[in-house]
């Protein structure tokens, strides 16, 4: 079974490798949803302890299907849409009915032949683990919500020729640039800025310092989830702070596992895209198929890393091979740092493996 999913309808595509049944039916509707199912199993001529293998592709629906669906017996799959083969034609007919049809081609590939490597299958975390993503999250859209708060009023004060590095608290006694007192709608549009800035900068604060108890409490807490642990763990290396070292545990390290360190790169959307065919080589630049949030915060923290572990063994390398570069060569080179930075974590959080040259507290 693959599902197509919509807001408002759901299309269902069955399948046993030479018959193809579609449906559609009203979106988030379980008890229909199962009922098609069992039909599905009639019409198919299946028994009804047959076992179900269904897919669907990652979205705005998050995983609650997927839980719902192994609930009721049936072995799901969260494919990541962008690793799903399509007609590289110009103009290509696309409908709900067509993607289902290929999700469910490409579902028996995947078990019946066993192509293992047709997609990309999505790591599906507990319940426990997605919310205390929640968190961080939280706190990014909140210093993002500040940020526009500050532009906007900045913006209005430009406009009668005022510029500031500090926002005034009382606006009733700014002057604008011929020394006259701001029109009203002005003042009342900048005063509900400043409103919605400090709720939102409260907000934050408490995030802040609900994170802040959080990792105290951790290192005297022997049952702590994971993430956190590895959290307070990664915040003992120099130059990794309370916030990143809090992404990287509740965002990457503490809900999976990792193999090897070409899982950790790939994870991260870190690692190279080469093109090779014939005789035209080059490299089109990383994946950027993993995580936005960790390339984002190792990107930063590469930075960093140079600035906080000058004689670390990753410094010394980056500063051999792209300290004289041009800027353009010492931006492409912070991205291989970054990976480096990455897997050298992942290996002291895993192995306690320190990374060579680097500061670490006791």
């Amino acid at each position: 079974m693959a599902i197509e999913l919509s807001n408002k309808e759901w299309k269902l595509a069955f399948g046993d490798g030479k018959q193809i049944r579609l449906i559609g039916i009203p979106a988030r509707n379980q008890e229909r949803l199962w009922r098609e199912v069992a039909r599905a199993k009639v019409k198919l001529g299946m028994k009804a302890e047959a076992p179900v293998y269904s897919c669907y592709e990652a979205g705005r629906d998050g995983f609650w299907i997927h839980r719902m669906l192994e609930a009721g017996g049936v072995k799901n799959l969260v494919v990541d849409p962008a690793s799903i083969e399509v007609n590289r034609r110009m103009r290509r007919a696309k409908t709900d009915r067509l993607d289902a049809q290929k999700l469910l081609t490409m579902l028996l590939r995947y078990w019946r032949y066993g192509e293992k490597t047709l997609w990309s299958v999505v790591r599906v975390p507990t319940e426990e683990d997605e919310d205390r993503r929640r968190h961080h999250r939280s706190e990014e859209r909140m210093k993002k919500e500040r940020r526009q708060h500050v532009v906007r009023m900045k913006s209005l004060l430009v406009l009668h020729g005022i510029r500031t590095a500090c926002l005034p608290k009382e606006w009733t006694g700014v002057k604008d640039w011929q020394g006259h007192p701001l029109p009203a709608q002005v003042v009342r549009e900048l005063q509900q800025e400043q409103e919605r800035l400090e709720l939102v900068s409260r907000q934050i604060k408490e995030l802040t310092v609900m994170r802040q108890a959080r990792m105290k409490a951790v290192k005297q807490e022997e049952a702590a989830p994971a993430a956190e642990r590895w959290a307070v763990k990664l915040s003992r290396v120099r130059g990794v702070g309370e916030d990143t070292a809090w992404k990287l545990g509740h965002e990457f390290f503490g809900w999976r596992q990792f193999r090897n360190r070409r899982e950790v790169g790939s994870a991260a959307g870190l690692t190279g895209s080469p093109y090779s065919s014939g005789d035209s080589h080059r490299e089109q630049g990383i994946s950027k198929a993993g995580n936005a949030r960790v390339r984002h915060v190792m990107t930063e923290l590469a930075w960093r890393w140079l600035q906080f572990q000058p004689e670390s063994a990753l410094a010394k390398w980056y500063n051999d091979r792209f300290g004289k570069g041009t800027s353009r060569m010492r931006r492409v080179g912070i991205v291989a740092l970054a990976r480096r930075v990455l897997i050298a974590l992942w290996r002291y959080g895993a192995q306690d493996v320190i990374p060579e040259g680097a500061l670490v507290k006791a």
